[in-house]
């Protein structure tokens, strides 16, 4: 990964490349920032960086042995540790036995979230995770030398999702690395990171992209005019993940759409046994997709509640979202907003905290029919 290929992040970029041009190289680094502004990308173009032989004043060279398996991921001194999921064969994973799919995945494109990287292992009804065995492995790497480079590189992907015992066996490593080791962490929930491994690391903030840098990326792809791209940058909010799915909606949001569609229909008309099996529906469809479903709520609901107060322009809607919403908009409004944003948040909550899907799903469509009328 090259830093020309992250979008936008000029001064994220500089301030990298100055730490190591200046030799001041911290141990242990957290992005932290909205989803899709590019923190991964920043890191793997910072350890490629860093261990490239022939580093020029604001990129590595691309060419050297050390690039060329750091394009390919698969450089004897950097590793990855992510969220993964049990199986049958797998009681207790480790992020080692899908890195084949984790490198494949990632060499397509660097930016994506938990949910599109667990659709595609074929996750159904578990949830990503960190688990405890990884400390294990995580220790038996990094007290090993490094095999060509000067540093050892450790990307830990949504740390957030490490589970405890896996954390505190971290933290004397993170706190005191072997020499010549980097912790590269990437957040988007800095909140959720044990307070132990955020006060060992430097947090660096990545902010939203800049509508130019979006701009000019946008425009790099094929089948776009100016005007959609001059929309779906305003629609992103500086998010290069929100950009692509703009642009080309993928099954998951059409899905999420109708259900909503459907939802509100039902809740309108009180159709209870309509209702029921809408719940029925969405409590199968695993955890990871429904977390996605109430965050998508949450911002339709408001959204909707801008497009009723006549702000247009201030409301972040495709095309699709838009039209339907001209007419469902007025059932969005003052005396229903705070308790319909509350109600999706809990929602959300919950299935977060492994409630019952059947029942949390139910709750929600029998609430909204109580509301929607307001």
């Amino acid at each position: 990964m090259f830093f020309r290929d992250v979008v936008g992040q000029k001064e994220v970029k500089r301030r990298l490349i100055k730490s190591v041009s200046e030799g001041r190289v911290s141990h242990s680094l957290l992005f932290t920032g909205p989803e899709g502004t590019g923190k991964l990308a920043l890191a793997l173009a910072y350890a490629q960086y860093i261990s490239c032989r022939n580093r020029g004043e604001d990129d590595s060279c691309g060419t050297c042995p050390s690039c060329r398996k750091f394009q390919k991921l698969a450089h004897p001194d950097l590793h990855f540790v992510f969220p993964v999921f049990k199986t049958k064969n797998l009681k207790e994973p480790v992020s080692d036995d899908f890195i084949s799919q984790w490198r494949e995945f990632v060499l397509k494109s660097s930016y994506f979230t938990l949910n599109q990287w667990l659709a595609y292992l074929n996750v159904e009804n578990a949830q990503g995770m960190i688990y405890q065995k990884e400390s294990e492995s995580i220790l038996k790497k990094l007290n090993l030398k490094s095999f060509e480079s000067e540093y050892k590189t450790m990307i830990i992907w949504l740390p957030e999702k490490m589970h405890s015992h896996c954390s505190n066996k971290l933290l004397k490593m993170i706190e005191e690395p072997p020499n010549k080791t980097l912790f590269l962490m990437i957040t988007e929930d800095e909140e959720q990171v044990i307070s132990t491994v955020r006060s060992r690391a430097q947090l660096l903030k990545v902010p939203a992209i800049d509508n130019v840098a979006m701009s000019e990326a946008l425009g790099k792809l094929n089948g776009f005019d100016t005007s959609t791209i001059t929309e779906v940058v305003a629609l992103a909010n500086g998010s290069y993940i929100k950009a692509l799915e703009y642009l080309s909606p993928d099954e998951e949001k059409f899905f999420f759409f109708s259900k909503i569609q459907e939802l509100m229909r039902l809740a309108y008309k009180v159709n209870i046994l309509g209702l029921i099996e809408w719940a029925d529906e969405l409590s199968g469809i695993g955890r990871e997709k429904q977390k996605s479903f109430f965050q998508y709520a949450l911002r339709l609901a408001r959204e909707y509640f801008m497009l009723n107060l006549r702000s247009e322009k201030l409301a972040c809607l495709n095309t699709k979202e838009k039209e339907w919403g001209r007419d469902f908009s007025p059932f969005v409004n003052e005396r229903n907003i705070t308790q319909m944003s509350a109600d999706f948040d809990l929602a959300y909550k919950h299935i977060s905290s492994n409630g019952n899907p059947r029942i949390i799903f139910l709750d929600i469509a029998l609430r909204m029919a109580k509301m929607i009328r307001r």
